[in-house]
């Protein structure tokens, strides 16, 4: 949508969680990375705005998926104190969560399934030396399993069970860029490392880049970079 919003002509109003926002845009707005999603930052300005009692079930619902897909289903760090009272209001008030984790995570086809099997046997390398996993995803892969946008998300989280693994990363080999997702456990920072190397940025613990070079050329430029924080990552 980035391109599309940069031409609209009305004000923009910022409400983001995400490091370096690109701020300048922005008649007004807040960043807060210290929390755990915008979907919290959106239900706290509901309720700073005194507007609690608009508060309905069609509002729970997106809030809480919002929760739950940057929480890791409150997993990660960022499911602080205030995003499960957050959580405990809404079930005070009636909502039924079980549906809402079906619909996200239950409620895929086959072939996604198919894929990750594929991913796992033949397109992820495991260096326990540096404690990472790197996966990818060739073109023929996403057209021979008909992968659809969305259908591998969740995927690179799958290594991070490994165990001793801290740094997990994923190449997938779409039309236009080479897209990367890492996911860290730990002290490595993902967000700083996607910015150098990869022309992203994210969260600490969670971010993303691109890249406009072959999946061979990305997947050489990764193993180049990452040597540069070897001592990091086997100190983790």
């Amino acid at each position: 949508m980035a391109q599309f919003l940069e031409q609209v002509k009305a004000q923009r109003i910022l409400i983001d969680h995400h490091q370096e926002p690109q701020t300048s845009v922005f008649t007004w707005g807040i960043s807060n990375t210290a929390k755990s999603s915008t979907c919290e930052m959106i239900y706290d300005f509901i309720c700073e705005s005194g507007h609690q009692d608009k508060i309905n079930q069609p509002i729970m619902q997106c809030l809480y998926a919002g929760l739950m897909g940057d929480t890791g289903s409150f997993r990660f760090p960022s499911a602080t104190a205030s995003v499960h009272e957050m959580i405990a209001r809404f079930k005070h008030l009636g909502l039924q969560h079980t549906p809402i984790h079906e619909q996200i995570y239950d409620n895929y086809l086959e072939n996604r399934f198919r894929l990750i099997g594929h991913v796992l046997l033949h397109r992820m390398e495991i260096d326990y030396e540096l404690n990472l996993a790197l996966m990818w995803v060739t073109r023929q892969d996403l057209l021979k399993y008909d992968i659809k946008t969305g259908d591998t998300e969740g995927l690179v989280n799958y290594p991070l069970g490994i165990q001793g693994i801290k740094l997990a990363a994923l190449l997938i080999d779409r039309d236009e860029k080479r897209k990367w997702s890492f996911r860290s456990k730990g002290d490595f920072d993902c967000n700083t490392f996607a910015r150098k190397h990869f022309n992203g940025g994210g969260h600490f613990n969670a971010a993303g880049g691109e890249r406009d070079e072959s999946l061979e050329e990305n997947l050489q430029l990764f193993r180049e970079s990452i040597q540069a924080y070897k001592s990091q990552l086997q100190s983790i």
